[in-house]
This record gives structure tokens, C-alpha cells and sequence, in this order.
């Protein structure tokens, strides 16, 4: 009986022994796994976040400067001469310089003109339709200030200046009257709002060809500066804008102009920086900044962290043809993001003891519930390493796993945008059609499916921009094209960068064909407008081809659907190149008797 009993306790022992070690095991194992292949899913994917959220901020930067050109050719078109005397002009100027500054009010909001003889000019607009007039015809008289309602409103005096202005000695002129092209002051501290401002310019030249004027309009910072504010990098993450010389410009943290004790103010610069890690950041940055580095886009580096881990920061240059010059930085300690992985990882741990200790009572039902999901979790992320950005996850708990797996979840949405772009790409293209066609046909049942659309466009000419101007230009182009799509369709509408120069519009419902053909035409047209970036000097022109599809007429699938509206693109790009005689815009005539379709 003895023997009885001692046999069946190492029966017991051989039945619990086993499983209890197999779950230690099993729990172990996949713990380990999945925080050492999240942690390297997580830095890559936090690599790209930064990368992506410098780009981010390139691309604010080139919204808010983009304005000043507009304004300065609207107040004086490229090749415009004018009198030596403003005075036989004024009402001609006037009406310039208000569609100047109603282009983009914020932050173009002041242009102003002075000329060899020391006249000056300059129309600055307060929000809604109220403008200021200030002008001077003498040289040797002082400035007068003009109140007036809209474009052709009655001039009302208000004042005039104590001091005298000669716009013949300022920055802007002498800057501006000595350059080619257009060209920008060094950023400077406005003295009325404490805010940093920087001025585009550009000369002006006379009915004898010579220089005989200055145009030129102020771009305020604040804007961009609270841009770089709003930006949520991370907890500890944080963004600034600075000059080659390390000036700030915008920062996400810490002040860039100083109030000294004198009355005077001061700015600063990212070294002198009230935050330490800004000035921490800037440190490594330099470095790297002096050495002849000439990769585009956002770079990224790293280096350690004193109080521990490591320090991951993404850069980027901003350049334009005036002469711009702008560094984006974004900078996170490793902590953030690996944080809650670890917390994740020792909870998980906890979890797994837990579900040892309940082995014997609960059996294999801890076992699924625990390891089962943590299993499925460690597959998703296997998935994600090997290129299945799109892999579910299929978990859906409260607890700390479903944390981690809605994190997981997030980070594969980030990765289905377009890096140069910012746009949708393929991927989450090809997903969205997929949801919206079983989204219809949920909702439909048995009845007609609801209509939606797909427009396919084909940029013409990109070829020659990258062979003529570079692959750089055509980036440039392509971010443009990107904004102009995504600026010319409704907000529920989804653009999308399908492969190189072609674009893709989801249309979220249409009734009819019409109104497909309607919105394709209008796309079409939006693309003929002539780019901001390609130089006016060169013979390259960009244009578009768009073709269209309607769901279910014209397939019941995105794969059909795509081919129909790409069958419809190419068969509208031919046409045209069928037809010589009838060049649409965006083709280009290189001389008489040879066309070039785009």
C-alpha cells in the first residue's frame, strides 16, 4: 500500500513536472522572443517615425516659405520694368500689392517696395479686409501711413513716421539689389513682437536695364515655430529648426530669442539652449554637420545617453533657390519607446509565474489563454520583420498584451504612408479598396452595390526631370504633385503614391460616371499648372494623364478595378500623342515642326 501510494505520487509528479516546466519553458521562450524581435521592430519602426516626422517638418517649411515667391511676382511679375517715378503708378501698385499680400495672408502679409531714388511703397494687411498704406515719394520726406477697406477702398491718413526711412539703406535693399535672383536676409528678432522674422527679396529692374528698385515681403516665424510646438515626438522627444550657424529658429522646447537685462534681446542659439538636451543634441549634431554629408532626405544617428540608454536623432536640410538654408532636427531617448516594452516584457513575466502556479488547477486553459496570445503576438512580429507590414495580430484582451498589440497594431499604420510624400502608399491603398468594397457590400446586402471611385494618374515629362535636372529635382516635383493631388480632392477622398510617378485617388462615392469624369477633369487640369520647383529656364514642363474607374461597372475588385482605370489612363495619353496638331497642356514644343509629348 506503501508502495501504492509513492508510485502514485511520481505518477502526479510526472504529469505536473513536465507541464509545469513546459509552460516555464513555453512562457519564457516567447517572452524573449517577442521583446527581442519587438525591440528591434520598435527601433526600426522608431527610426522611421523620426525620419518621418523630419520630413514632416521640411515639408511645413516649404509650405510656409512657398508663399514669399508668390508675393513678390504678384506684386512685380518676372520681367516687369517700371518708371524711375512710383508717382505715375500708384493705383497700379496699390492693386498689386493687395493680391500680393491676399495670397497667403499667414505669413505674407507685408510687401513693400523702394527704388534708386528713394521712393517707397508697401502694403500691410490686417486680417479680414483691412490694409495699411505706407508710402513715401521723396526721399527727403518721412513715411505716411494710409488706412483703407478692400482693393479700391478711400486712403484715410493716420500718420507719419518721426524718424526718417530710406529704404535705400536697408537689409533688404542692399541685399536684394545686388543678387541675381531672389535671395533672403539673415533671420532677425522684430522688435514690436519679439517674433523672428526673415525677409525674401528681389530687384527690380528699370525701363533702361538697369537695377531700379527692391521688392520685397516679411515672413514671420511664429507660425512655424508653433508648429514645431505642436509636434508630439514623445514623451522626452522633442523637435527644433535651426541655421548652419546653430541659431534657433523654431523648438519644440525652450525659448529662441532672450530678454537681456539691458532692455535689448538676444537669439539663441541651439548650444545656448535653456533645455539641456536641445543642447546635448546639437552637440553630436555638429559633427556630423561639418563633415561633407550629401544623402537626401532625413539621416538618423545615435549615440549614448549619459544618464543611460542611447539618444536616437533624425536631420534634414531644407534648401530652396533664394539661398534658404534650414537644419529640421528631431531627436528621443530609447527609453520612450523601449519603456513599455520592458514594462510590457516584466508584467508579461508576471503573468507567466502566475499562470505556472494555476497550471496545476487550471491546466491547459491558462495555458491558451496566456501563451496563446502571446504566441500569436511573437508571430505578428516574426511577420513584421519579414516584410509583412500589413500581418493582424488578431488580439483584442485590456490587458497589458493587448496593449502592446494595439502599439504594434499603430506602428503598421505608420509604415503604410509614402515616405517622400507623405501620402498613403501602395500597401494602404490596395487595403483601402479592399474595406471599401466589403464595407459596400456589407452594408448593401442584396441590393445595387454603392458607387465609389478610382482615378489612376500618370505624371508625363517625369522622365525628363530626372534626366535633365537630377533625381533630387524629381523627388521635389513628386512632393509637389503629392500636395497638389491631395489639396484638389475632398477630404474624405484618399490619395495614395502608387509606384514612381504614378498616383492613385480613391474617390469616396460618386453617383454617377459624370461625376467621375467631372473629378477626373478637374485632377487633369490641377496638373498642367506649371511647378513651383522645376526651374523656369529649363525646358522641362510636367503635366498629368488620369484615367478613371467606377465601382462595381467597371470591376468588383481593387485589382480590376486599378487595371480599368490604367487601361483608361494610357488610353487618354495616347490619344493625345496621336494628335500633334492639338497639344494639351502640359506638352511641350521643342522647335517649330517637333513635338515632345510629355
Amino acid at each position: 500500500m506503501k508502495n501504492k501510494k509513492a508510485r502514485h505520487l511520481t505518477l502526479r509528479l510526472i504529469l505536473i513536472g513536465p507541464f509545469v516546466a513546459l509552460v516555464l519553458m513555453l512562457t519564457t521562450t516567447i517572452i524573449l522572443l517577442s521583446y527581442h524581435t519587438g525591440k528591434k521592430a520598435t527601433t526600426e519602426v522608431s527610426d522611421n517615425l523620426l525620419r518621418e516626422t523630419a520630413e514632416r517638418i521640411v515639408q511645413a517649411v516649404d509650405r510656409h516659405i512657398v508663399g514669399s515667391g508668390a508675393a513678390l511676382e504678384a506684386a512685380f511679375p518676372n520681367g516687369m520694368r517700371v518708371p524711375t517715378d512710383i508717382s505715375t503708378e500708384l493705383d497700379s501698385l496699390r492693386s498689386r500689392f493687395w493680391i500680393a499680400t491676399s495670397l497667403h495672408t499667414d505669413p505674407n502679409n507685408y510687401v513693400y517696395y523702394g527704388n534708386r531714388a528713394g521712393q517707397g511703397f508697401g502694403v500691410y494687411r490686417y486680417p479680414g479686409n483691412e490694409g495699411e498704406l505706407r508710402m513715401k515719394l521723396k526721399a527727403s520726406e518721412k513715411r505716411a501711413y494710409y488706412k483703407f477697406t478692400g482693393i479700391d477702398g478711400e486712403l484715410r491718413f493716420e500718420s507719419r513716421e518721426d524718424k526718417l526711412f530710406d529704404p535705400r539703406e536697408r537689409p533688404w535693399y542692399i541685399a536684394g539689389q545686388t543678387a541675381q535672383t531672389d535671395t533672403w536676409t539673415s533671420v532677425y528678432i522684430d522688435f514690436g513682437t519679439l517674433e523672428l522674422v526673415a525677409t525674401r527679396a528681389r530687384r527690380v529692374m528699370g525701363v533702361d536695364g538697369s537695377v531700379e528698385g527692391v521688392v520685397a515681403t516679411d515672413m514671420s516665424l511664429k507660425s512655424l515655430n508653433d508648429f514645431v510646438r505642436g509636434i508630439e515626438v514623445s514623451a522626452n522627444g522633442i523637435a527644433f529648426i535651426i541655421e548652419p550657424d546653430g541659431n534657433l529658429i523654431a523648438s519644440s522646447v525652450g525659448e529662441n530669442v532672450r530678454s537681456l537685462d539691458d532692455g535689448t534681446n538676444l537669439r539663441l542659439s541651439a548650444a545656448q539652449s535653456d533645455n539641456p538636451f536641445v543642447g546635448a543634441v546639437y552637440a553630436e549634431l555638429s559633427e556630423r554637420l561639418a563633415q561633407a554629408v550629401t544623402t537626401a532626405g532625413a539621416r538618423v544617428f545615435t549615440f549614448p545617453n549619459p544618464d543611460g540608454g542611447t539618444i536616437h536623432v533624425s536631420y534634414a536640410t531644407i534648401k530652396d533657390q533664394a539661398g534658404l538654408e534650414w537644419i529640421t532636427v528631431v531627436a528621443m531617448p530609447s527609453g520612450d519607446f523601449l519603456g513599455s516594452l520592458t514594462e510590457s516584457l516584466t508584467r508579461s513575466v508576471i503573468i507567466g509565474i502566475f499562470a505556472v502556479l494555476l497550471a496545476i488547477g487550471m491546466g491547459l486553459a491558462i495555458l491558451n489563454w496566456v501563451a496563446g496570445d502571446l504566441h500569436r503576438l511573437s508571430l505578428a512580429v516574426l511577420r513584421f520583420g519579414e516584410g509583412e507590414l500589413d500581418a493582424p495580430v488578431g488580439i483584442d484582451r485590456g490587458d497589458e498584451i493587448g496593449v502592446l498589440a494595439r502599439s504594434f497594431g499603430t506602428m503598421q499604420d505608420r509604415l503604410l504612408t509614402d515616405r517622400l510624400t507623405g501620402i498613403a502608399n501602395r500597401e494602404k491603398l490596395i487595403r483601402a479598396i479592399s474595406l471599401k468594397i466589403r464595407a459596400v457590400r456589407d452594408k448593401r446586402g442584396g441590393e445595387r452595390p454603392a458607387s465609389f471611385g478610382i482615378l489612376f494618374v500618370d505624371l508625363d515629362g517625369f522622365k525628363l526631370v530626372n534626366d535633365r535636372l537630377g533625381h533630387d529635382m524629381g523627388d521635389r516635383v513628386l512632393v509637389e504633385i503629392a500636395n497638389r493631388l491631395r489639396s484638389c480632392v475632398r477630404a474624405e477622398d484618399l490619395v495614395a503614391r502608387y509606384a514612381g510617378d504614378e498616383f492613385v485617388i480613391l474617390l469616396d462615392s460618386v453617383s454617377t460616371e459624370e461625376c467621375i469624369e467631372s473629378l477626373r477633369t478637374h485632377v487633369e487640369a490641377v496638373l498642367q499648372s506649371p511647378s513651383s520647383v522645376v526651374p523656369r529656364e529649363s525646358t522641362v514642363t510636367i503635366g498629368g494623364s488620369v484615367g478613371g474607374a467606377r465601382f462595381p461597372d467597371d470591376g468588383t475588385d481593387a485589382e480590376t478595378l486599378l487595371k480599368a482605370a490604367d487601361r483608361h489612363m494610357y488610353a487618354r495619353k495616347f490619344s493625345r500623342r496621336r494628335k500633334p496638331d492639338c497639344l494639351e497642356a502640359g506638352d511641350m514644343v521643342q522647335d517649330p515642326g517637333t513635338v515632345e509629348s510629355l
